[in-house]
């Protein structure tokens, strides 16, 4: 038997039921960009759940900034209940954005997470605004790695 096959796929009800509930749950860069390309912005609000610093340094075009941190009733409270947030943060090794869906989930919001992130959305050609523009910035790379500025 193959490593690949040592656990039998799941039947397909199974893998409809699982594929279609992990969608429900992200959003990649190359759909996220095509609709604010488009203009197709309504419905939804793009979110950088990482400290502000971060957020002036570079940010997805029309994004907010509700770090994960500061998340509250009171600091939520402007916050139209009938649209989804779609956070994000640095990257898959940076769960600010999973922080943040969560806080948000927990004070009845309807949350999406971008797939890797500022990183991810960078990586894929997607336009950035801030102070660095496109690019890898100083301050999110250092010899150890990636560090998430949360």
């Amino acid at each position: 038997m193959t490593r690949t096959l040592a656990f039998p796929a799941a039947a397909p009800e199974a893998a409809v039921e699982y594929f279609g509930a992990e969608l429900g749950f992200e959003v990649d860069p190359d759909d996220l960009v095509q609709d604010i390309e488009a203009g197709r912005t309504d419905g939804y609000v793009v979110v950088e759940t990482r400290a502000p610093e971060a957020f002036a340094h570079a940010r997805i075009p029309g994004a907010i900034n509700l770090p994960y941190r500061d998340l509250t009733p009171e600091t939520t409270a402007h916050l139209d209940r009938n649209l989804v947030y779609v956070c994000y943060c640095e990257s898959t090794v940076c769960n600010a954005a999973t922080k943040g869906a969560l806080k948000l989930a927990e004070l009845g919001f309807k949350v999406k997470r971008l797939s890797g992130g500022i990183t991810g959305w960078i990586a894929a050609g997607c336009p950035t605004e801030g102070t660095t523009g496109r690019g890898t910035t100083e301050h999110r790379t250092t010899e150890q790695g990636i560090r998430c500025a949360c």
